[in-house]
């Protein structure tokens, strides 16, 4: 799935099919961002998300260690928890909402004709999941947008080493802000993070989520039930 998605993040013209999810993910990294800022009494000067350059958050003051590495472990933690959702369909039930409005939200920045359509598909998509076995299709919807986050540094400075997207990856502004280290070391301990955190959270479903399917529609049933 990440190959997969790794194609449809870079190749030109295909790339342009999954818009609005670049766009929740994005706009998901860069409001950690946001938040950080806020919390360590930043002020936020200027914020872009663009599925083809990426994002970016300009801010003054703060704590720039902290409201860095919000980017990435905001990306990992949500990451996560639709990847546990690939593992149960109440959980995707609940989370297809956030993801509902997330995906809309990116529009308030972003007025490309096409993305707006295909963020319509991709919502019609979410809504016509709920119906199909019971919402089981909300699984897989979720675990693909739980790939994408979770692996965001690998999608962040791929763009920003091989393709030289506009804005740096993260890994770039850590090596600008702690010199001694070079943005390569710090790409490769971002990515075995997120690695390591996939794993764990993809051995957390495997163990903390055994009900059969049967059992699982009978759960998901407790919660606006479909057929």
């Amino acid at each position: 799935m990440s190959v997969i998605i790794f194609g449809f993040w870079n190749v030109p013209v295909v790339r342009n099919l999954i818009n609005p999810l670049k766009l929740f993910t994005i706009g998901w990294h860069e409001l950690c961002h946001v938040t950080a800022a806020i919390l360590s009494g930043g002020r936020i000067l200027k914020l872009t998300i663009d599925p083809h350059v990426g994002g970016a958050t300009i801010v003054e003051g703060g704590n720039p260690g902290f409201i860095l590495s919000a980017g990435y472990i905001g990306s990992t933690l949500l990451g996560g928890a639709f990847l546990i959702a690939g593992w149960d369909t109440l959980v995707a039930k609940i989370l297809s909402f956030l993801l509902g409005v997330g995906l809309v939200i990116p529009l308030v920045l972003v007025r490309d004709k096409l993305t707006i359509v295909l963020t319509v598909g991709y919502e019609a998509m979410l809504v016509g999941f709920w119906f199909i076995d019971h919402a089981q299709a909300l699984r897989w919807y979720c675990l693909f947008i739980g790939v994408m986050n979770i692996l965001f540094v690998v999608w962040d400075v791929a763009d920003d080493r091989f393709f030289h997207k506009t804005n740096d990856s993260d890994a770039t502004q850590f090596a600008l802000l702690f010199p001694r280290i070079p943005a390569h070391l710090w790409a490769a301990f971002w990515i075995f993070f997120q690695l390591a955190s996939l794993a764990g959270f993809c051995l957390l479903g495997i163990f903390a989520f055994k009900l059969t399917k049967e059992e699982m529609d009978a759960q998901a049933a407790t919660f606006l039930p479909t057929r």
